[in-house]
């Protein structure tokens, strides 16, 4: 005779509320009694309030450029007045988001052996008022084909000593110079290479370069050509 499981349902905890896509629901966690262990829900983890699509949404839209006192009024409609939203919350996951990035920029690159390295400056609609905020972004390719991002700094333009300053970083946190940078016409950045990786060839990126050449013709021949200048590379 098999013996009796262990553990037996004993109702129901509270009401609580969780953010999806779709709104916001109202569930209730079973209680377990019985067990050796605490039972622990895997679709309704204790302290979880929203989906992973709620909390990948929220970084997105402040990359955007929506304001942190505006979050709690453009997410009402979306997740429903019973949304578990605050200002409070929004500044929790921004700090929490702040140390995870301090965390990642300060990891070591020793184990790193690049081949290849992608240097380019973004401009996003978050942050500096009237200005947009610039984004230094550089990602490397490692021999087994592999690619690592190895560096996101913001700052107001891009400049030789804005470029340096991140250049200098990641040396000096062990990462070994490597054969081929691929960048735009941007002065900034090949200057800052030259002090810090003078061995490195430069290669223009193509993707800067057809773009220059296609804005040069007339808008109805854009898609033609495109096609035919992507051969070249």
């Amino acid at each position: 005779m098999l013996d009796a499981p262990e553990g037996y349902r004993n109702g129901y905890g509270k009401v609580r509320r969780r953010s999806l896509m779709a709104g916001t629901v109202e569930l209730k966690r079973p209680r377990v009694r019985g067990l050796e262990q605490r039972f622990a829900s895997r679709s309704l983890p204790l302290f979880v309030r929203r989906s992973e699509q709620v909390s990948e949404l929220w970084p997105r839209l402040y990359l955007h450029g929506l304001a942190q006192g505006d979050f709690e009024l453009a997410l009402r409609g979306l997740l429903g007045d019973g949304a578990p939203l605050s200002a409070s919350s929004i500044e929790r996951l921004r700090q929490k988001w702040q140390l995870e990035y301090e965390a990642w920029r300060s990891r070591r690159l020793d184990d790193l052996e690049l081949v290849y390295v992608w240097a380019d400056g973004l401009y996003v609609k978050a942050g500096l008022e009237d200005n947009q905020a610039a984004l230094w972004v550089i990602i490397g390719a490692v021999k087994d084909g592999r690619k690592v991002l190895l560096a996101i700094a913001a700052g107001q333009r891009e400049s030789q000593a804005s470029w340096s300053r991140v250049v200098r970083d990641l040396f000096a946190r062990g990462l070994k110079p490597w054969k081929v940078t691929v960048a735009d016409g941007h002065l900034g950045i090949w200057s800052a290479l030259g002090e810090r990786c003078p061995a490195g060839e430069e290669q223009r990126c193509w993707n800067h370069l057809l773009t220059n050449v296609i804005d040069q013709l007339p808008k109805k021949e854009w898609s033609g050509a495109r096609e035919l200048l992507r051969q070249i590379p």
